[in-house]
């Protein structure tokens, strides 16, 4: 099985250049741990205090649990901490178990989805495949996200298929992050209603927790997924275009990308380097010969319409 074809550092960058890149604050992963914990309990504090604010809330919290998964994905790849049982406790069970996954199951997939980026046997390759495709066909799904119909194949189907042959577009990384943490996500979720109802406000885990992670969190993993692989051309066979970075402006990384997991091409290019550093790494391998060719797009809308023009060849 042919690999991905790959970069390395010392080819763009002097020593020099490349050392910022290198180190890794311990401290900086566990605080973006507790800064999305932070503004989930702060965006339920504003629905039980403000019920007007509800639906703005909502949309918050299902973008944190989003920055939930993108922090165990952090941690799929050491990143939360230089300790590996610190790494490996945040990331499973403050990030990975709360949204219903596993970092156990998720961290052999992922870097496998790494090391066969848009080959044949990367097994993210039906995530972007399909596209692009109709405005009606985006719409559909997009519906069925927020109408709670995609968490419900995830959370119920998949317990019940983890791990099958299905090659499902919407089977793939759910499967795994889903599939095998049923237990621990039901555990961690009785908790945190237990918590709620203590406080007097059991309702809000219902709506404040259960429904941003039934109708939102679903809909921007989509339009993550989309944006990270799909309509890239050359991505199979230049590691500078492996991937899409998509700019996010603050209202984007608010209610879309937060932990700047826009960055997606920079984090093909050097996986190894900390989320929070890939802004400065952008600016680095953009500077460099090589790195114009990589895809950037200006914005989340503008890759919607790119992955819904017919006009576009599929070239992975």
């Amino acid at each position: 099985m042919p690999a991905a074809p790959r970069v390395r550092a010392a080819d763009v960058f002097t020593p020099e250049e490349w050392a910022p890149f290198q180190t890794r604050a311990g401290w900086v992963g566990p605080l973006l741990v507790a800064h999305c914990w932070g503004v989930i309990a702060l965006a339920v504090a504003a629905g039980v205090i403000w019920p007007i604010l509800i639906p703005v809330c909502v949309m918050v919290i299902g973008t944190r649990q989003l920055g939930l998964a993108i922090l165990m994905h952090e941690a799929a790849h050491g990143g939360l901490s230089p300790n590996r049982r610190v790494n490996d406790f945040l990331g499973h069970w403050l990030c990975a178990v709360p949204v219903g996954a596993s970092l156990d199951a998720y961290r052999p997939y992922h870097l496998a989805h790494h090391k066969y980026a848009q080959q044949a046997e990367d097994p993210d390759l039906v995530l972007s495949a399909p596209f692009p495709v109709s405005r009606a066909s985006l719409r559909r799904k997009i519906i069925r996200d927020l109408t709670g119909q995609t968490f419900f194949k995830q959370r119920v189907l998949f317990a019940l298929k983890a791990f099958g042959t299905s090659r499902d577009a919407d089977m793939a990384e759910g499967a795994v992050v889903t599939g095998k943490s049923a237990p621990p996500f039901l555990l961690v979720n009785a908790a945190l209603f237990a918590v709620m109802a203590l406080a007097g406000v059991w309702w809000a885990w219902f709506a404040l927790w259960l429904l941003p992670l039934a109708t939102w969190f679903p809909m921007v993993t989509r339009l993550r997924n989309i944006a990270e692989h799909a309509c890239v051309e050359g991505s199979a066979t230049d590691p500078f275009r492996a991937a899409r970075t998509t700019r996010a402006g603050w209202w984007e990384r608010a209610f879309i990308a937060p932990y700047w997991v826009n960055f997606h091409a920079e984090h093909h290019l050097f996986m190894h380097v900390p989320c929070w550093k890939l802004p400065a790494l952008h600016r680095a391998v953009r500077a460099t010969e090589p790195g114009r060719r990589m895809e950037v797009a200006p914005g989340y809308a503008a890759v919607m319409r790119e992955a819904t023009s017919h006009s576009l060849r599929k070239t992975a």
